[in-house]
Formats: C-alpha cells, sequence, structure tokens
C-alpha cells in the first residue's frame, strides 16, 4: 500500500510474514534511490516493491526475529549496507555495517532521515524521521507503546516517547512496526490520559493507554 506519494518522497508499506509485520519502502523521486526498513518476511516481494528503483540502505528498527526473517536472503541479494543500533546487533550475522546512534543522519537522494534512538522495547530500539513522517518500529502503536519485558524497560520506553516523540508537530505520522499508523496529536491525547491516573509500579508487558 503506498502511503505517501509526493515529489519528494513516496513511501509504501508492505505487511508480511505470520505476525503481520510492516515493511517500509522509501524512495526519493527525483533520484529514484531507495530503502527498506526492516525484512520480515518474504524477500522476494520486497524486491519485487524496489523494481525501478537503486536500493541503498537496509535499515533496522530492532532485532526480533518477526523484523529480521527475511535480512539474511535481502542482504545477499540486495548487497547493500544493513544499518541497526549497536545494541540489538548481537544476533546479527554479519553484523551491521552501519553502526546508528541518536541523532545519526541518513541520506537518501533529496531525502535527510534523523535517527532517534528509543529503547524499552529493546535496547537498541529506532525510529526514523524526516519531515512529518516518523518510522516507528515497535515503539508506539496507536493505543499504546510497544510491548515490554520489566517494569523498567516500560520506564524507558515511555522516557523515548514522551522525550523523543510526543514532542514532534501534531501533525507527524507515525508509521507502526504493526497495523496502521497513527499521528503525534493522537498519542499525546492517548498518552496524557494514561499519565493522569496512577499505577503500579511493576506496570510492563501489553499496556494500553486508555485501559491500563
Amino acid at each position: 500500500m503506498v502511503l505517501v506519494d509526493e515529489p519528494e518522497i513516496r513511501i509504501e508499506r508492505l505487511t508480511l510474514g505470520p505476525w503481520g509485520t510492516n515493511t517500509y519502502i522509501v524512495v526519493s523521486p527525483p533520484s529514484r534511490e531507495s530503502l527498506v526498513v526492516d525484512a520480515p518476511a518474504e524477500a522476494g516481494n520486497i524486491i519485487r516493491a524496489l523494481r525501478n528503483t537503486t536500493p541503498r540502505y537496509i535499515l533496522l528498527t530492532h532485532d526480533h526475529f518477526d523484523h529480521t526473517g527475511a535480512l539474511d536472503e535481502l542482504r545477499e541479494r540486495l548487497q547493500v549496507p544493513l544499518a541497526a543500533h549497536p545494541a540489538d546487533t548481537a544476533r546479527i550475522a554479519p553484523p551491521p555495517e552501519i553502526m546508528l546512534a541518536d541523532g545519526d543522519e541518513i541520506t537518501l537522494g533529496d531525502i535527510n532521515f534523523r535517527v532517534l534512538h528509543t529503547p524499552g522495547h529493546t535496547p537498541g530500539g529506532l525510529c526514523f524521521l524526516t519531515g512529518r513522517h516518523l518510522i516507528g518500529g515497535d515503539t508506539i502503536f496507536p493505543g499504546g507503546p510497544g510491548k515490554t519485558a520489566t517494569p523498567g524497560a516500560f520506564r524507558q520506553i515511555i522516557e523515548s516517547i514522551t522525550g523523543k516523540i510526543l514532542n514532534l508537530p501534531d501533525d507527524t505520522v507515525i508509521y507502526t512496526g504493526h497495523g496502521e499508523a497513527t499521528t503525534v496529536k493522537q498519542a499525546r491525547e492517548e498518552y496524557n490520559a494514561f499519565s493522569s491516573r496512577p499505577h503500579d509500579n511493576d506496570l510492563c508487558g501489553d499496556v494500553l493507554w486508555l485501559g491500563s
């Protein structure tokens, strides 16, 4: 599904694999350069979506298996650098060619992505921001944050969301790792409702802004 088709940027979403994981294909139309965000499954379908473009990178939001199932095949067939955060590379072999940190930039034709390190779901979770478009992986979804394994990780993901995402402009669209997109305005309103209520210190797991 093509989500954005503008003169300066094109974003297509593919939902692949048994866990309904989203892959995003970003194209800079003037240069026809492209990149892939996450590689859950069905490498052939991803490569077909890249036709008539020049792939430059594979970006990884995090290293969970439902986002990396096709990574080996995709790296072999595309022969482009893989970029990820060092904290999410222990299970990736060979290691990524590019190690990303918070604040780094990735250039694709005329498009500049800013890297946001948003730990919590995983230690090396990343989001990628360009203009009013945020590819958010499993950091935040409509209705709640990404799943966390411990109360400490939950506090960390809340810090990532409030410090890196909810301060973006209202109309920033968040393209999520599963399911449909949301906006910063919607996410902020939902989080404000959540934060206005008391919660147990051991809260973690699948948390809903309006139901937890």
